[in-house]
């Protein structure tokens, strides 16, 4: 008896939810188990599809495991963010408010904001320097020197020639 059969009711919910799919990589994964649907084999499906034989046979058992919602789910790819472009102008929007006001805003201060909005917490701030990096944001940080600060020589001869004006 074959593993991870797709019914005809599976069937018609898949190729619905794949004719609407705009993800190519989703799109590939729902083929797989129309394929499967189909009648064809593990061996058949992964070399139409450029997949594994096994990675076929893994993807019809997450499908069953799952179901069709999670499956569908764009998980992959690196696409973890935790805000839509929107959400994240609209975080970094009363930070930008209180930079045209003249305070200083530390990277810790929006991470903090950040992982209070998210409901996670980080220990590295990439995630933040990476929203930032986005959305055309630069790091100023201040000099540690003024930049045409005197030479240490000329500041002593400075110092000598207003002790001795004072006299």
């Amino acid at each position: 008896m074959k593993k991870h059969i797709i019914t005809e009711q599976e069937y018609k919910e898949i190729k619905k939810l794949e004719k609407s799919i705009q993800n190519k990589r989703v799109s590939k994964r729902l083929c797989v188990l129309l394929l499967r649907y189909e009648g064809k084999k593990d061996r058949e499906i992964a070399e139409k599809l450029n997949y594994d034989r096994k990675r076929v046979s893994s993807l019809c058992a997450e499908y069953k495991r799952v179901g069709l919602e999670e499956y569908a789910r764009h998980k992959y790819g690196g696409n973890n963010r935790n805000m839509t472009e929107g959400e994240e102008k609209e975080f970094l929007a009363k930070f930008e408010e209180a930079a045209k006001a003249g305070q200083v805003t530390t990277i810790s201060e929006i991470a903090a904001a950040y992982d209070e909005v998210t409901g996670k917490e980080r220990e590295s701030k990439s995630t933040v320097y990476y929203l930032l990096q986005k959305h055309d944001w630069r790091i100023i940080t201040p000099q540690t020197v003024h930049p045409d600060k005197a030479s240490d020589e000329v500041i002593e001869a400075s110092k000598k020639l207003t002790t001795n004006l004072r006299r």
